[in-house]
């Protein structure tokens, strides 16, 4: 895989080596299996997978190729380069400007840009509206596109089956920036409709089937289907394709339930094929996500006490990985180590009621002489770099009184 040049201090001396020294030895990642950080009283699960992907690191390797080709010049991005603060903090204090936040409203008027600005594609892409306002100023929206592949992959899809006449469902957050630009591509090509989840599904079923009025449609899905949309006609044929973020087994389990409807509402009999009222779409999740999804569900096989997942905020793929997490342990989502407050208290988010709360005593048996050591789950999304995983990881250890030393806990893997 392509080696990208990233800034260093978001690279860490221990989970970097680490992530190298389970890749050399599992090239094709079929093995799912934690990495243990023994430090005697505490002990720490690293899962398999977690942290920058492909499309991200491409993004980073971008977005600082511009600062350093263009001294002098306005830098601009239009959103969030990725979902971590951290990064969106470091690239802000170079001096690039935001021009939208991530639901699309506008910090910075387009009337205020010129020729001669630089503007950096995020990599969650974007609609083909803006790339249409960006080229009418007479800006180069080519030059530093950070679009992840796999998110085009999900457009060139929708294009696909598009062109076959079938209606695309988008299976994504309608406010999220990748679902906006997927959206945007795919209704080029196709009628298009966003669902956001299976709820919103079992409801679209009810137009396919004929069990809601049509005229009702418009109202219930408000914002989330294209012009011109007739659910009537254009929901006939469909095919299912995705924010690359989401939940594989959520997307499977939507696409899986809108092909039976499809088979119910034509009588199909066993064996009769389903393709001319359902496209075959199975190929638009991302790899990374997968990856981290499967690594964590191996994660959770293992006891512990509670579950760390660090990340920002508004990561999408981030959040679906503390949703796992919740079923199974106590999970703390947080941004850094910031966060930890101390061995008693940590202010981590709560995604439901989208507001960070503080929890107490989050450690357990922390002053008790047990031989029985404290296991903690580690692991992050996709955006989230490597210096902030080491960050938690030794600020949580260091809690702990007689911890083996960091050299020789590495030396187990490294030596």
């Amino acid at each position: 895989m392509k080696s990208f040049d990233i800034p260093d201090y978001y690279r860490s001396s221990i989970i970097t080596p680490l992530k190298e020294f389970r890749r050399k030895r599992d090239k094709l990642k079929r093995d799912f299996t934690p990495t243990l950080l023994d430090f005697g009283p505490v002990r720490f699960l690293l899962a398999r997978h977690f942290g920058f992907c492909y499309g991200v690191e491409n993004a980073i390797e971008i977005a600082y190729k511009a600062i350093a080709e263009n001294p002098g010049k306005r830098i601009f991005l239009l959103s969030e380069m990725i979902h971590n603060p951290d990064v969106n903090a470091d690239l802000q204090s170079r001096g690039i400007q935001f021009i939208m936040d991530t639901k699309g409203g506008q910090l910075i008027p387009w009337e205020e840009l010129q020729p001669d600005d630089i503007v950096i594609i995020p990599a969650f892409g974007t609609t083909l509206e803006t790339q249409h306002t960006l080229s009418s100023i007479g800006l180069n929206v080519e030059k530093y596109d950070t679009t992840c592949p796999f998110v085009e992959k999900v457009w060139n899809k929708a294009s696909q089956i598009g062109q076959k006449d079938y209606t695309v469902v988008v299976h994504g957050k309608p406010n999220h920036e990748e679902t906006r630009a997927t959206f945007s591509h795919s209704k080029e090509a196709a009628p298009t409709v966003v669902v956001k989840d299976m709820a919103q599904t079992q409801r679209l079923a009810t137009y396919i089937t004929g069990d809601s009025p049509a005229e009702q449609f418009y109202a219930e899905f408000a914002g989330q289907y294209s012009a011109g949309f007739d659910p009537v006609r254009d929901l006939q044929r469909i095919g299912v394709v995705n924010q690359t973020t989401m939940l594989a087994s959520d997307t499977q389990g939507i696409a899986d339930y809108l092909k039976q409807v499809m088979i119910q509402k034509h009588k199909l009999e066993d064996g009769a094929s389903v393709d001319p009222y359902f496209a075959n779409t199975r190929d638009t999740l991302c790899y990374a996500t997968n990856d981290n999804q499967d690594a964590t569900y191996a994660l959770l096989t293992y006891p512990a006490d509670f579950a760390v997942v660090a990340g920002g905020y508004n990561s999408s793929n981030t959040s679906h990985i503390v949703e796992l997490c919740e079923e199974k342990l106590p999970t703390y989502f947080i941004e850094s180590e910031q966060k930890i407050l101390s061995d008693r208290l940590i202010r981590h988010y709560d995604f439901h009621s989208k507001q960070e709360v503080i929890t107490e005593n989050y450690i357990p048996r922390l002053d008790q002489s047990s031989d029985e050591p404290v296991t903690i789950l580690l692991t992050c999304g996709a955006s989230c770099p490597d210096a902030t995983v080491e960050g938690i990881l030794l600020k949580l250890a260091g809690f702990f009184p007689n911890t083996r030393p960091v050299d020789n806990v590495m030396n187990e893997f490294l030596s």
